[in-house]
């Protein structure tokens, strides 16, 4: 006698046998999956190509397919099921934007069997990936269709602006109605290649109340950690400044957009792959590389993690597309060599009243700031911090630069040098008070002492050095700035400081007898250095 469990408010159960979802077997699923598809989207092909309009957002188109078949579908062994299709005018016209071609679109969702993923989310949702790594399908709930359908001109006018999003890329919307129950389902891009083993996978919403990954899931072949998971494991991961930069530029825009449509309680799911501890290391079965083919690498524009971010950084040159199917170049605090796998997923959330009552709640019981249900403003700028200062962080260089050294020395030297220079003043104070009433006037020094030092035109006739003190007047010295060899008989001593970044020299000099009287005879007169 076959068991069976709930699996979350989705209704997805597992038998001893296959998983049912909502009373229907996932063969039974996935076959109506790919008969429906095939059918919608061969039908859409008749019809030319023209511009979205208002109204196509809000076209549902529907056809019933009985396992006897009819005129115009084919014949199955599955249960009767009727196939609705959302919108098939504005999904092509994003399928167009990415550069998905019907046949593609085809073939790789019906030509293969789908893969089921054996890590379903927490909600119960069902996921499956076609065989060619390119798309994900994946069930919902009423809700989150009906808010997906209102979503579309936003999302369409978004995509026009900037098809380069870490935002979830929507390729089709449909339901399957069979035994009076629906099943609604959306498919999108694939953000984790399955050639590539992802040693590392968290689910990231910038909150810490709940934010750990349970024992459960602990014990899982490939867990899902969460935000205090990932800041006990991680230090941050590194990028160089270009990727750094255009990775938070594209996180911004993405979440400015989901505030704008009153989104919240999203994630990023970020998967890493440590290229140092398994160079050759395929994926795990169920979900990389199991069934022993590589898949090659996404053909599908911008479907990437690095095709997502603005700009490829330098890092990404180092390394091909088929050594990174795509991810971020980045290292650990260790130096690890890693590679980057992201996206936003979860987008379907809007801050309604349930929401609202469920922020209210909790914020009675726990730090209302701490809880991952809150207002949109408040979510993406929690969301933001937490990125840009724990989980993602710019590769720190040091370069040198002379022109900073010598400002750094500049201000150092020249206050040695005014030291120096005060101190020589102090010394002989006292004894210039004595010397000031007999100094001569500055031009009776005849040249003297400052014959080679001063330009003639700089040299004041009248007044004398002391009338022009006692009168107010300041009188400037001009230090040259080249020291000239014959002069250095009438020199008791000199010290000179250089700057050689500056080109700057601060000469002070002492002379002999009358000379010394007349330099310092004036204790009020200024000292000005002309640099």
């Amino acid at each position: 006698m076959s068991t069976t469990t709930e699996n979350g408010m989705g209704g997805s159960r597992k038998t001893s046998g296959e998983k049912t979802y909502k009373k229907t077997t996932s063969s039974a699923l996935k076959g109506a999956i790919q008969l429906g598809i095939g059918y919608t989207v061969g039908n859409l092909t008749s019809k030319p190509d023209r511009d979205v309009l208002m109204q196509d957002f809000y076209v549902v188109e529907s056809v019933f397919l009985p396992s006897e078949g009819s005129n115009l579908t084919p014949a199955h062994h599955y249960p009767d099921f009727r196939f609705k299709t959302y919108a098939p005018l504005a999904f092509r016209y994003f399928r167009e934007l990415f550069g998905i071609k019907p046949d593609d679109y085809l073939y790789s969702i019906c030509n293969e069997p789908l893969i089921e993923l054996s890590n379903p989310g927490a909600s119960g949702s069902l996921f499956y990936l076609t065989s060619d790594d390119e798309f994900i399908i994946k069930t919902v709930q009423h809700k989150e269709a009906e808010f997906l359908q209102k979503l579309l001109p936003g999302y369409y006018m978004n995509l026009n602006q900037n098809p380069r999003t870490l935002l979830p890329k929507f390729y089709g919307l449909y339901c399957i109605q069979s035994g009076g129950v629906n099943i609604r389902l959306v498919v999108m891009n694939n953000v984790l290649p399955r050639s590539v083993k992802m040693h590392y996978k968290y689910d990231l919403k910038g909150s810490t109340y709940k934010r750990r990954a349970s024992r459960k899931e602990r014990e899982k072949a490939c867990p899902v950690y969460k935000d205090l998971d990932f800041q006990d494991m991680h230090e941050g991961l590194y990028f160089d400044a270009d990727t750094y930069n255009a990775l938070m530029k594209t996180l911004q825009r993405d979440c400015r957009v989901l505030e704008s449509f009153k989104i919240m309680d999203y994630s990023l799911l970020l998967a890493v792959h440590v290229l140092d501890q398994s160079p050759k290391e395929g994926g795990e079965p169920g979900q990389a590389g199991g069934d022993g083919k590589r898949p090659v690498a996404q053909r599908v524009l911008y479907s990437t993690a690095m095709e997502s971010i603005q700009g490829d950084g330098k890092a990404a040159e180092a390394h091909t597309t088929d050594d990174t199917m795509g991810g971020i170049p980045a290292k650990s605090h260790k130096e690890e060599k890693l590679l980057i796998f992201l996206g936003i997923i979860d987008i379907l959330q809007s801050y309604r009243f349930i929401k609202k009552l469920e922020h209210s709640w909790k914020a009675l019981v726990y730090d209302g700031d701490s809880v991952s249900v809150h207002r949109p403003g408040f979510y993406a700028n929690r969301f933001l911090k937490f990125m840009s200062t724990s989980v993602f962080r710019k590769t720190q260089t040091i370069r040198f630069s002379p022109s900073k050294r010598a400002r750094t020395s500049i201000p150092a030297l020249k206050s040695f040098s005014q030291e120096i220079l005060s101190s020589q003043k102090e010394e002989n104070e006292e004894e210039s008070r004595d010397r000031l009433g007999g100094a001569r006037s500055l031009a009776s020094l005849d040249g003297q002492v400052f014959g080679s030092y001063l330009r003639p035109d700089l040299v004041p006739a009248t007044p004398s050095f002391y009338e022009g003190s006692s009168m107010g007047t300041i009188s400037s010295i001009f230090v040259n700035l080249e020291t000239q060899s014959e002069d250095r008989d009438d020199m008791a001593s000199s010290s000179t400081f250089t700057l050689e970044d500056s080109a700057i020299c601060l000469t002070s000099e002492q002379s002999t007898m009358d000379v010394e009287v007349d330099m310092d005879q004036d204790d009020g007169s200024v000292l000005d250095i002309y640099l």
